[in-house]
């Protein structure tokens, strides 16, 4: 049974000190969302917001919010932005907060926070479509790419500009995440979910298939730690979202739910999700965030939010 709060027990459950963010960030308690703007580009960000403001179209409830431009760095790239497609935190092998992005237009980044500037980027190609992005430990950021069919390691830690990767042909590829435990780097596209590892080094990265879990639908979409429990990994498909052991992989639990374009949780387990709503600009956006243990709806008026992200920096 999904316990329902109304507005004053959702603040007490999500509240985290104001003007504190590295300690928001680590609570993983406010949420980050790719407002897409595919009628003008130049409108897209990536919005920062604080669930445990009620009306998210307040400024108490804005804590941060980025686009590239040419002031951080991003001169040349502008143009492969737009429909932002994914985010997460990350801390890197300094300590220090950074970001990781991706636009389905093309642009794949590595940004401080809350700075915003460029550490690296590429365009990788519209017609790619890249869909997800990691930061892996060793400075590297895989980017998995739908239209183009794979997942690749680029060597984002030799350069602002690096442009060497290596690349595991991967069908529809969607989902990305690093696996501290396993040490591998899990990858979504259709029906299968793998383990690769990173073997070489930084500058020349090798990858290796360890592990296959074929899941019982197809259409994988999003793939993110169930950050409650370091052996499980959020994952859902066309009809489906399911929990799956890492350790194992086998599936722990399923919910006969579809058209999820990210789901994932926050550490005290409450569930972040979007699906796309009626009347949103494309078939696949939707204005509202979906929360869930305890269930509550956070809406932005007018955006166009593909996916929703749960702000920490943690793995797992």
């Amino acid at each position: 049974m999904v316990r329902i709060l109304g507005a004053v027990g959702l603040l007490a459950a999500l509240l985290v000190p104001v003007g504190q963010p590295a300690q928001a960030a680590e609570a993983g308690r406010l949420v980050a969302v790719t407002d897409q703007q595919s009628e003008n580009g130049p409108d897209a960000r990536i919005r920062l917001l604080d669930p445990a403001v009620y009306n998210w179209n307040t400024a108490a409830a804005l804590k941060w919010s980025w686009s590239p431009t040419t002031a951080n760095g991003f001169s040349g790239l502008t143009s492969a932005w737009g429909l932002p497609s994914d985010v997460k935190l990350r801390m890197d092998r300094a300590g220090a907060y950074v970001a990781v992005v991706s636009d389905s237009r093309g642009l794949a980044g590595l940004i401080t926070y809350p700075g915003g500037q460029r550490i690296w980027a590429l365009n990788v190609g519209s017609a790619n479509n890249p869909h997800s992005v990691e930061l892996l430990p060793d400075g590297n950021v895989a980017v998995a790419a739908s239209a183009g069919g794979f997942l690749r390691v680029y060597t984002a830690s030799q350069g602002s500009s690096s442009s060497k990767y290596a690349s595991y042909p991967l069908p529809d590829a969607h989902g990305v995440t690093w696996d501290p435990t396993q040490q591998v780097l899990w990858v979504l596209g259709g029906n299968r979910l793998a383990a690769l590892k990173i073997k070489g080094t930084a500058a020349a990265p090798v990858l290796e298939e360890s592990k296959v879990v074929t899941l019982p639908t197809g259409g994988g979409h999003d793939l993110t730690p169930v950050l409650e429990n370091h052996d499980l990994l959020w994952v859902s498909t066309g009809s489906k979202v399911y929990q799956v052991s890492k350790s194992s992989g086998a599936i722990v639990s399923t919910e006969n739910v579809g058209g999820i374009k990210s789901a994932n949780s926050m550490p005290n387990a409450q569930q972040v999700r979007t699906t796309p709503k009626a009347g949103c600009y494309t078939s696949w956006c939707t204005d509202t965030v979906q929360f869930a243990v305890p269930a509550a709806t956070r809406t932005l008026a007018g955006a166009q939010i593909y996916k929703a992200r749960v702000w920490s920096s943690r793995y797992e």
